[in-house]
C-alpha cells in the first residue's frame, strides 16, 4: 500500500466536504466549501512507484451554498448533490465525441435546511436524502431494498422496512414504515440487582456534521458510526462502531472498540474476495461467510480498514490531516480508497494487486434469498438494546422494565411488533431517466 495527502488544490482553501467515485470510469468527485464539484482523474505512476495523485478535470458550478454530500448512481449515469439550504441537484453524464460532459438533469426541492447525506437504491431508480431539517445526519439504503437505516444527532439509529402500497393499476408503490428505534443499551452485572442504562450514539456535541452510515454489498450487515459503548456500568465510554446484523436489526450484533475520536464515516469495499483461511483454526473470524468483505472506517482523525476473517484492523492509519475527516469512498475495483477532510485536502490510497487478498468472480451471486442462514456475527454479552418506536419524542423515555430481574443475565431485544409500526414514513422519490 502505498499513498497519502495529495497536496493540490483541490476546492481552494475550503474545506471539502464529500466525495465519491464514479463506478464505472472510476473519476473522483469532490465537493467543497465553495460551492464547486470537481471531477478528478486518479492518477498513479506504478513504474516509478510514486503514490497517486489527482488530475484535475472539470468543475460543475450550480449550487449557491457548500456541498455536504455526493453519491453516484449504481449505473453511473447519475450523480446526487447535497448542499446547505436544502438544494438538492441531479447531474447526468452525457457522452460526445469531444468526451465527457456533466449537466443539470433536475433540481429537487424537498428539504428546507442543509443536506448531509444521499443514498441510491440498488437499482438506481429512487434516492434518500437525510437532512437537518427532519434530524437525519446520515442514511443507508439496504441493497435488497427492503429497508432504510438513518442515523441522528438525537441519539438514534431508525430503521425502516418496505411495506408496498397496493394500487389499482400498475406496480405496488414503496412506503418504508419505521420499524425499529434504537436509542439505549442496558449495561447488566450479575451480582447487582439494578442496571445502567445509557445512549448508544453520541449526541450534537460530536465535533463533526457527519454520521454516514454503510450497508454491506450483500445486505447481510449494517454498519453505524457514532457509536458510544461501555464495558461496565463503572466504565467510561469508548467511541466505537456498530455492526448490525441483517437477522436482528433492533440490537448491535458486535461492536469495534479502539478508536480515541468518533467514528464519523464507515464505507464497504464493492468486491468481494476469497477467504485466506488464517483464522479457520482459531475461531478469530466475526462473521461466517463464504467469502471476505472489507470495509474502512473513518474517526476525526484516524483510518482503519476491517475484513470480516480477522479481528483486528488489518490497516490503521493516523494523522492524515489536520482537521476532521469528512467522507471517504472505494474505487470499483478496490486498488484505491480516497478520504476528504475539513483541512482541504483528499489522501489517496493505492493498494497493490492481491494485497487485498483475491477478488471473488464476478459472476458470483452474493445473497440471492435475502436470507443466508449462520451469518450473524459473535454478539455482546450482557447487554439489552432499548427499544422505543415512539417517533413522536425525541427523548424517547423508557417504556419497558427489565423482566429479568432475579435471573440469569442475558441478552434480550425488544421490537416493534409488524403488526403494528410506527408512524414515522419515508417515502422516496422515483427518478425520471
Amino acid at each position: 500500500m502505498k499513498g497519502g495527502t495529495v497536496q493540490i488544490n483541490w476546492h481552494g482553501t475550503k474545506p471539502v466536504l464529500a466525495l465519491d467515485v464514479q463506478p464505472v470510469s472510476g473519476v473522483l468527485a469532490t465537493g467543497g466549501a465553495d460551492f464547486d464539484i470537481k471531477i478528478w482523474h486518479i492518477v498513479s505512476d506504478e513504474a516509478q512507484k510514486k503514490p497517486p495523485t489527482a488530475s484535475y478535470q472539470n468543475s460543475l458550478s450550480y449550487h449557491s451554498t457548500p456541498v455536504n454530500a455526493l453519491r453516484f448512481s449504481p449505473s453511473g449515469e447519475f450523480l446526487a448533490s447535497g448542499a446547505d439550504g436544502g438544494e438538492l441537484i441531479l447531474w447526468k453524464l452525457h457522452l460526445s465525441d469531444a468526451g465527457q460532459a456533466w449537466k443539470v438533469h433536475k433540481t429537487l426541492l424537498f428539504h428546507r435546511k442543509d443536506i448531509l447525506d444521499l443514498e441510491w437504491s440498488g437499482d438506481g431508480a429512487f434516492l434518500v436524502s437525510g437532512s437537518v431539517d427532519n434530524s437525519c445526519l446520515g442514511v443507508a439504503w439496504d441493497p435488497l431494498s427492503k429497508y432504510i437505516a438513518s442515523l441522528s444527532s438525537d441519539r438514534t439509529c431508525r430503521i425502516y422496512v418496505n411495506k408496498p402500497q397496493n394500487k389499482p393499476k400498475g406496480a405496488p408503490k414503496i412506503n418504508y414504515v419505521c420499524q425499529h428505534v434504537i436509542t439505549k443499551m442496558d449495561q447488566q452485572n450479575a451480582n447487582e440487582s439494578k442496571s445502567l442504562k445509557y445512549h448508544l450514539f453520541h449526541d450534537e456535541t460530536l465535533p463533526s456534521f457527519f454520521r454516514r452510515l454503510a450497508w454491506s454489498p450483500d445486505g447481510s450487515f449494517l454498519l453505524v458510526p457514532a457509536g458510544s459503548y461501555k464495558f461496565s456500568p463503572s466504565s467510561e465510554p469508548i467511541n466505537t462502531a456498530y455492526v448490525f446484523s441483517r437477522k436482528d436489526l433492533s440490537r448491535p450484533a458486535l461492536q469495534l472498540p479502539g478508536a480515541s475520536k468518533p467514528v464519523v464515516a464507515v464505507r464497504f469495499c464493492p468486491l468481494t474476495f476469497k477467504l485466506r483461511g488464517s483464522n479457520s483454526g482459531n475461531g478469530a473470524g466475526l462473521f461466517n461467510l463464504p467469502y471476505r468483505l472489507i470495509f474502512a472506517v473513518a474517526t476525526l482523525n484516524s483510518l482503519y480498514i476491517y475484513d470480516t476473517e480477522s479481528m483486528a484492523p488489518i490497516v490503521i492509519m493516523a494523522g492524515l490531516h489536520y482537521a476532521a475527516i469528512t467522507d471517504m469512498a472505494w474505487s470499483p475495483d478496490a486498488k484505491y480508497l480516497a478520504l476528504s477532510s475539513q483541512d482541504g485536502y483528499c489522501t489517496i490510497l493505492e493498494f497493490d494487486d492481491q494485497e487485498l487478498g483475491s477478488p471473488m468472480p464476478s459472476s458470483v451471486n452474493l445473497r440471492n434469498d435475502g436470507e443466508r442462514k449462520n451469518t450473524t456475527p459473535e454478539k455482546q454479552g450482557d447487554s439489552v438494546i432499548e427499544i422505543d418506536t415512539s417517533s413522536s419524542s425525541m427523548d424517547l423515555e423508557d417504556k419497558k422494565e427489565d423482566e429479568n430481574k432475579g435471573k440469569a443475565v442475558g441478552p434480550v431485544a425488544t421490537s416493534t411488533p409488524a403488526s403494528k409500526p410506527a408512524k414515522g414514513r419515508i417515502t422516496p422519490i422515483a427518478i425520471d431517466p
